[in-house]
C-alpha cells in the first residue's frame, strides 16, 4: 500500500487491476475492485467517502459533465456511469447504465439492468427499474444502502491486508450492525 499514487492515499483498497486515468478524486475509505476503470480526460470524476466501485465498473466523464459518486454508495458489478451525479447512500444495481446529465438523489436504489437515459432526474428515496428506468416505488433506503457500503468498507480493509474472509469474522459483523446509527 505504500507505493500507491497520491489519489489512492485515503482509499481503503485499490485492486491491482483497477485503472484510473485523468482528474480523479477518491474519497476516504473508498475502494476500487478488480478491473474497475475510471477515466477523466476532461472534467473530473469524484468518488465520495466509503463508496465502493465493484468489479468491472466503468466510470467516464460525459459530454459536458463530470461524474460524481456520493458518500457511502455501492456501484455494483458491470455498471457504467457516464457523466452523471449519484447522491449519497445509493446502490446502483448490477449491469446498470447511468448516462450523461442524470442526477440520482440520496438513498436511492437503481435495480439491476436499469438504463437511465440522458438527463433523467431521480428524486431522493426512489427505487428505479426498467429500460428506460422509471421510479417504481418511494422508500428511504438509507439503512440497507449504508449497511452495504460499510460491509464493502470492512471487506476492503481486509483485502488491503490480504484477508479475503474478513466478513466471516463475527466481531466485524457485529460492528456492522451499528453502521447506520
Amino acid at each position: 500500500m505504500s507505493n500507491k499514487p497520491d489519489i489512492f492515499e485515503d482509499a481503503a483498497f485499490v485492486h491491482d487491476t483497477a485503472r484510473v486515468y485523468g482528474n480523479v478524486k477518491i474519497g476516504h475509505g473508498s475502494s476500487l475492485w478488480p478491473y474497475a476503470v475510471v477515466r477523466a480526460e476532461i472534467y473530473e470524476v469524484v468518488i465520495g467517502t466509503k463508496s465502493n466501485i465493484q468489479d468491472f465498473v466503468m466510470i467516464h466523464v460525459g459530454n459536458g459533465t463530470g461524474t460524481i459518486v456520493g458518500d457511502y454508495c455501492s456501484i455494483t458489478h458491470h455498471c457504467t456511469l457516464h457523466g452523471c451525479t449519484i447522491g449519497d447512500n445509493c446502490l446502483i444495481g448490477i449491469n446498470s447504465t447511468i448516462m450523461d446529465g442524470c442526477v440520482i438523489g440520496d438513498n436511492c436504489i437503481i435495480a439491476g439492468h436499469t438504463i437511465l437515459k440522458e438527463g433523467t432526474v431521480i428524486p431522493d428515496n426512489s427505487i428505479v427499474a426498467g429500460s428506460p428506468g422509471k421510479v417504481i416505488k418511494t422508500r428511504n433506503s438509507y439503512e440497507p444502502n449504508r449497511f452495504n457500503a460499510m460491509a464493502y468498507y470492512e471487506n476492503a480493509l481486509g483485502y488491503a491486508e490480504g484477508d479475503h474472509r474478513r466478513l466471516s469474522d463475527p466481531a466485524v459483523m457485529e460492528r456492522l450492525k451499528t453502521a447506520t446509527e
